[in-house]
């Protein structure tokens, strides 16, 4: 992935130009959505092999490792029809995590992240969260003073064919929590929270 400034101006937002890999772009046309390391953003040019996209000052600044260069994890958004091989994603990122452990076991790698507070009761063991756009299930949850605590547990297929592997101790991740937890919290709050 390239990022290309939109201006000079501390409000303006980058273009991205990614190199599409193995996601077929042959039925991805403009204005179509890709998630880029689980950020829904909108195709504004392509060629067979890669695409564009503009992201905001706003997107920028709730989001984790969008304005730098690197290999990112992508996925097309899923038409009404196709097969649901995996726990419902939006493409929403809904707060960035801290990396705190990222370590073999065995054949796996032990991924442990630092959610922020507020999303510690979205949090679940053997629910599902989004890092970095790839869908995991959570294996312990643990709710700390900062935050809350989780890990999950990488197969050696999903560290060789996704950016996961290029985490370490520190590095910042987009996190979304799972669709049904949101819902279920609102209903349980009555309505009452503001959104």
């Amino acid at each position: 992935m390239s990022v290309t400034p939109q201006g000079a101006d501390e409000n303006a937002g980058v273009r991205l130009e990614i190199d599409a890999g193995s996601l077929a772009m042959d039925k991805v046309g403009i204005g179509d959505s890709i998630a880029i390391n689980g950020a829904c953003m909108t195709v504004v040019e392509k060629t067979d092999r890669s695409f564009k996209v503009d992201v905001s000052r706003e997107s920028l600044n709730k989001t984790a490792g969008l304005d730098r260069t690197g290999e990112v994890n992508l996925e097309k958004a899923l038409a009404f029809g196709d097969a649901l091989g995996g726990h419902l994603v939006s493409g929403h990122v809904d707060g960035i995590g801290t990396v705190r452990e990222f370590t073999p076991v065995a054949e796996s790698r032990k991924l442990v992240v630092e959610a922020p507070a507020e999303l510690g009761k979205f949090l679940a063991y053997k629910g599902s969260v989004a890092v970095d756009g790839v869908s995991l299930t959570v294996n312990k949850v643990n709710d700390v003073g900062t935050g809350c605590l989780f890990s999950v547990n990488l197969i050696p297929h999903t560290v060789d064919v996704t950016a996961l592997k290029n985490l370490s101790v520190g590095s910042k991740v987009n996190l979304e929590i799972d669709l049904i937890a949101r819902y279920v919290e609102r209903m349980l709050s009555d309505g009452r929270q503001n959104a």
